[in-house]
Order: structure tokens, then sequence, then C-alpha cells
């Protein structure tokens, strides 16, 4: 044991409650106690108390109670070692050493700590000074203010011809060039008579460790016709690529205040992300996603967001995350993909079109099971049983990848109903076979997402919904243009500012209007795929009212009120008049107050099942689009206008909703 409790009581005592917890709180003094306000959760009247005679806190808000160590645990998210270790430096005390050889290597390292400060100090001066104008230009251009500069701490390497001007800066200081090799900060070798700097003509970006001491750098270079656009630190004894990440201390104390953790590709992304208002934001170091990187973001969340550009590289790296992370899934533990907007990474989209365009990408971000499922699809031909039945054993293959039992027996499920749905959609069989296996898939219709082959079987054509193929039909000249009308206006077109659907308003009407729809429906609502942002906070918004307070009132519109006031409370007053201004319709009345309940539950029923729909063939519109602008081929212009039909009736189905709407409610008012 390495804190014994002799150490871990000298610790406290050296410390008291009032001490650390006043760092952190406003307390003023309150007979032989301390009070506050809460720590722990936003309160008006404070009912936060410390007592350093008893040597403890207690929240009376939240029930939390605990000494020094469990604070700085808390508030801060800290394990229990790092923990004891900040609060060991701030005692003054020095932390035992598990044996000699332990204590002399953490010396070394302390040591090394030293020589990566005093050349994170160098390149910040470098960077105010004269010689840094150019780079001062380059964050200039990247909106990256002086006051952003010095939050990352971020420096400059001296251009050309300078070679030893770190080097002799760190010498004057009395480093050896030995500790200077180490570290990573000089380039040296059997056929280099002298060391020089590896850093040089950069824009630096100092990489810290949760305890945020400096362990590394990253160079992003000024001049196109270098090497490397941007060079990290080589491995040393304080630097391993694989297992640190971009922002880690930052993201960590941001995540565990509740903001959400997202990855994306550099540095210079995290810095957009975080001067946005995403403080979680971290990036893996010039690498693909590494298991122990994979790691830490699970200790941060259960469902980190990897955004990825929206190019075909993107795509292949949100690949590669989603193979890494399937056999480590966990209850729980899994990711979401965001893909943004083709040609723009995070810094890009920040500047084009601020916080509110990247919540719009982040809302979108699909989960870990739907990138998978597209990416078995992508490229596919499945106009033959054989080709569904690869499918379906190539699935089964990634399944058996899952190591969690529970995990792979539900993924299983899932692919169940997404192998029926796509190629039995009228209730074939098909999918697995429970936990032993595949069946064989039936018939039914199906689709082919790239190629020239036919996609559709089962008795149907190419041309209409039953009956043989027609003759041929002209193809459209030139490349095609993904350009629908449907597709246009989706918000799945990433990037695109959008108003709040109208069946996504209907959706949110019925929940405001309704809120006794929750007791049966919560875990429905709470999976339904809401795009527009706004849309999803009211969501969110409605079932934490529903949550906190269960609406047991047995009046339909005492719980429509209270549903309403409970929002306003809580700033919703502004999109609850979007949703009212999105719906256009004349009347949904299942959707309004004072509709009786089989009505309600009709309409309920039939918006969840369109608004699903809709989704999926607003991504399988998207395929097509994509496979005729690739192949202009009868069979890929088929497949674009029987997803088009089906479009069609899925918004002939919703005029009709709406139709036995209006004469529900006249039927109802008549009554």
């Amino acid at each position: 044991m390495r804190f014994t409790p002799q150490f871990l009581d000298e610790l406290r005592a050296r410390l008291s409650v009032s001490e650390v917890v006043g760092k952190r709180v406003k307390l003023k003094k309150a007979g032989r106690e301390w009070k506050g306000l809460s720590p722990f959760q936003q309160e008006k009247t404070p009912s936060f108390y410390v007592n350093d005679q008893k040597g403890f806190y207690h929240d009376f808000s939240s029930g939390k109670h605990g000494d020094i160590i469990s604070f700085v645990m808390e508030t801060d998210g800290l394990p229990f070692a790092e923990a004891v270790e900040r609060l060991a430096g701030m005692a003054g005390l020095p932390l035992p050493a598990a044996t000699p050889d332990a204590a002399r290597h953490e010396q070394r390292r302390r040591t090394l700590h030293d020589v990566m400060e005093l050349a994170a100090k160098f390149f910040s001066e470098t960077l105010a000074s004269r010689v840094g104008a150019k780079a001062r230009g380059y964050l200039a251009d990247r909106a990256i203010s002086p006051a952003t500069q010095l939050q990352f701490r971020l420096g400059y390497a001296p251009p050309p011809p300078e070679r030893f001007a770190l080097k002799e800066h760190l010498g004057k200081l009395g480093v050896s060039v030995e500790d200077m090799i180490e570290t990573g900060l000089l380039v040296a070798g059997n056929d280099i008579p002298v060391p020089y700097d590896r850093f040089r003509d950069r824009v630096m970006f100092p990489i810290t460790d949760l305890r945020g001491r400096v362990i590394a750098f990253g160079g992003r270079a000024l001049e196109k016709d270098v090497p490397a656009k941007y060079l990290n630190s080589p491995e040393t004894p304080l630097f391993h690529k694989g297992d640190n990440l971009y922002n880690h201390q930052a993201a960590r104390k941001a995540t565990h205040d509740g903001s959400a953790l997202i990855v994306v590709e550099g540095y210079v992304d995290v810095i957009a992300m975080v001067t946005s208002g995403f403080p979680g934001a971290v990036a893996p170091l010039g690498t693909a996603l590494t298991e122990s990187q994979l790691a830490l973001l699970w200790k941060m969340a259960d469902e980190p967001i990897l955004c990825f550009d929206g190019d075909r590289a993107g795509q292949k790296a949100a690949y590669r995350a989603a193979d890494l992370a399937l056999p480590f899934l966990s209850p729980g533990k899994s990711l979401r993909i965001a893909l943004l907007p083709e040609g723009q990474d995070p810094d890009d989209l920040a500047r084009s079109g601020g916080r509110g365009a990247i919540e719009e990408v982040i809302a979108a971000a699909r989960p870990l099971a739907d990138m998978i499922w597209s990416r078995e699809l992508e490229g596919g031909n499945f106009a033959t049983p054989e080709r569904r039945a690869a499918l379906e054993a190539r699935i089964k293959e990634l399944t058996n990848g899952i190591r969690d039992e529970v995990v792979r027996r539900y993924y299983r499920d899932d692919f169940v109903e997404r192998l029926q749905r796509t190629f039995s959609p009228d209730g074939g069989r098909g999918g697995f076979a429970g936990r032993g296996g595949f069946r064989q898939g039936g018939g039914g219709r199906s689709f082919q997402p790239r190629g020239g082959q036919a996609n559709r079987f089962g008795g149907q054509g190419f041309g209409g919904r039953r009956g043989g193929p027609p003759g041929p039909t002209p193809l459209p000249s030139g490349p095609y243009q993904a350009a629908s009308p449907q597709l246009a206006a989706s918000p799945i077109m990433r990037g695109q500012r959008s108003a709040i659907s109208r069946r996504e308003a209907l959706i949110l009407q019925c929940l405001i209007n309704h809120p006794w729809l929750l007791h049966d429906h919560l875990e429905e609502v709470a999976a339904l795929e809401i795009a527009h942002p706004e849309a999803h906070k009211l969501r969110a918004a409605i079932i934490s009212a529903f949550v906190n307070d269960h609406y047991h009132s047995p009046d339909p519109e005492e719980q429509a009120e209270k549903m309403r006031g409970d929002l306003d409370r809580s700033g919703f007053s502004q999109v609850l008049q979007r949703v009212e201004g999105a719906i256009t319709t004349a009347a949904v009345w299942g959707a309004r107050e004072g509709a009786a309940r089989d009505d309600v539950l009709a309409t309920w029923h039939q918006l969840v099942a369109l608004h699903r729909q809709w989704h999926s063939l607003l991504r399988e519109l998207k395929d097509a689009e994509l496979a005729l602008g690739e192949d202009p081929s009868e069979a890929n212009l088929a497949w674009l206008r029987d997803v088009k039909a089906r479009i069609g009736e899925v918004d002939g189905t919703e005029a009709l909703i709406e139709g036995f709407g209006e004469l529900s409610g006249r039927l109802q008012k008549s009554v």
C-alpha cells in the first residue's frame, strides 16, 4: 500500500477542510463551522457546512459528506491516488515511494518535467517576440485570440537558419544536452555529430499529462514544403503517444462537470471546440485512436462522441474507430459518431457557423451500431441469396468479436431487426436464429447501395411497385447531382441550419399536451432520433420534468398546464413558440389539448412510426443518390425512384393522419 493510514492522517492534519474547500467555495464563518453554497448543485440558500474540528464537510442539498480527499475527488473528478498527490503538493508533504528504485525513477522524471517546462516557456516567449510575428498571424487567421493562446500555452519555435536556439537557451539555464535528447527536444544519433533542435519554424502546442505537466509538444509547420505538416515529440520516458490525449486534463474536469466528451482530430480543432463552448474536447496525438486512448475516454464518459471530417478519409477513420471499439464494448460503454459537412473540419465549422453549427452536427451523432451497419451495406450488392447470406455471416463474425456476453446478445438482436427490415420488410423471415446463429433470409424486397444489379427481387421489377420490369428507362445525362427536395430539406444533410420539422414539432406537442404518454413510452421517447438541436434539448427538458415530478394528477389538462409551466421556468418559452410555429397544418387533433385518450394514442403511434420510417428513407435516399452519381445505371435509377416513391407514400400517409385528425377534432367537438 503506497499511502499508509499514517501518511493520510498527517495529510489531513496539515490541511484544514476549510482551506481546501475555500479554494472552490466562498465560505462564511457560522459559529464553530463554516457555511456556503453547495459546490455540487445550484442553490440560493447556503446548505453546505464545513467543520474543521471534526475534519469533514456536509452538503444538506445533495447529501454528500466527506473529508478533504473525497472533496477533491468529487469536485475535480480525480481518482483517489491523484487526489492525494494534489493535496500532498498543497501541504508540502513528500509522497512516499514504493521502493528506492521507484523513488529514483520519480526524481528523474521530475527533473525531465522541469526541462519540458523551461522549453514551453521559451516557445511561449518566442511567440510573443518580434520573431513570432508570422506565427501570430497564422493563429489570428484561425481566430485564436491572444487570451486563447495563453490558455493553451501556445508557442513558436524559431525559423531557420536557427538550429540551436532552444539548445543554447536551455544550456544557459544549466540543462544538459543528455536531458534535452532524452526529452526529445533535440535530434541526435550516431550519424549526427552535433545534436540540434527538433522543432524549427513551427507553432508549438504543449501536450500535458493529467497533472498539467508538459510531457511533449506538437509542432505545426508554417511552410508548405516541409516533410511533415505536424511533428510530435518522439517516445520518451515522459511521453507515450498512444497513452495520452491532447487537452486531457481540462476535458476530464469539464466532462465531470457535465460537458459532452468530443474527440476531434487535431490540436486546432480542439481549441476551436473549446472556444465555441465545448470544453470537453480532446484529440489523439497524430495517430488513429488506440486501445489505451479508448480506455481513457471511457473513464471520462460512457458514450464519447467521435467527430470526424465528412470526406472519405474521415469516414474511414470512423470505421477504424468502430472496429477498434467493438470488442471492448460493455454495458453502458459505447461510442457515437458525428460526421462533419464534407470539406470542413471543426475549426472551419466554428468560424463559419459558430456554436450552433457544431451543435447541429453533434446532435446528429449516430450510435456505433448504425455506423457499423452502414459500413457493411456500403458498396454491397445483395441481389442474390448467397450475397445476403455473406452479409449475415459477416455480421455474425463482427458480433462474435464483442467480448461482453450481454452486449453481444443485444447487438445480435439489433442486427436481426435490421436484416429483417432490409430484406423482408413485409414480415418475411430472416436474420439471426436467436443466439445459436443465423437463419437463411426469406424473400421480400431489398436494395443495394452500389453497383448495377437489380435492387429489388421477389417478383418485383425495376419500374413499379408490382409486375415485371418495364421497357428501358432513359438514364440521366452527365453526373447525377443529389438535389432532391426531400434530401436537401433534411436535417441529415449535415451542417445545414434548419427549422424544427413539422413531424418533430407534432411529437413534442403530443408530449407537452399529454405528459401521461411518458408513463408507458418514456424509453421510446428517449430513443427517438431528434435532429434539430432545439427540439433535442426540449425533448430532454420534457423527460427531465417528468422524471423529477411524475405528474400524478389524474386530470390531463392539469398535467399539460404543469408541463408548460415547468418548461417555461426552465427557459424554453421561445422554443415552445417555435414548436407551435412549425405546425402549419390546420389540426392534428390527437396532438392537441382536450383530445380523447384513444385519439392521442393512435396519433402518437402513427407519428412515431412515420418519423422512424422517414429518417430511414432519407438515409437510403442519400445512398441512392450517391450511387447514381457514381454509376448512372438503370438499376441505380430504379432504386432512387423506388425510394422516392416510398417517401411519397409516407407523405401520403401523413396527409391521411392530418385529415383523420381534423375529422376527429370536429366529431369530438360536435359530441
